[in-house]
């Protein structure tokens, strides 16, 4: 049983990275408009009540989606940037996946200054 949950997990969220990648060749906007949403942050959500029921284990893990969204953003723009700019896709990928790597420690090292941990 244990098993079939995981293939119907698996197959689930496959499903939904796989429309967006289709939706996302036919209209850039929208593909993005749906990246946009939560999707990913809400089936997580959804699986670990599934799995623990643990109402402060789901609080601690969307509180700490909200402050690692925030470092993420800027590669949202960067990423554009350095492409338009006709740097190679590879190299800004790396670039981009890099600074969102510092930033996400400078985030965790700059909340723990205020006695948030993630």
């Amino acid at each position: 049983m244990v098993m079939i949950y995981f293939v119907v997990k698996f197959l689930l969220s496959g499903l939904i990275i796989a429309i967006v990648s289709e939706v996302a060749k036919r209209s850039p906007a929208f593909g993005a408009l749906i990246v946009s949403l939560p999707l990913v942050s809400l089936l997580g959500i959804l699986w670990l009540w599934r799995d623990t029921s643990d109402v402060a284990r789901i609080a601690d893990h969307a509180e700490s989606t909200f402050w690692y969204v925030l470092p993420s953003l800027p590669m949202f723009l960067v990423l554009p940037a350095m492409l338009r700019a006709e740097i190679g896709f590879w190299v800004s990928m790396g670039a981009c996946c890099a600074l969102t790597i510092v930033l996400y420690f400078t985030m965790a090292w700059s909340l723990n200054k205020f006695g948030i941990t993630l």
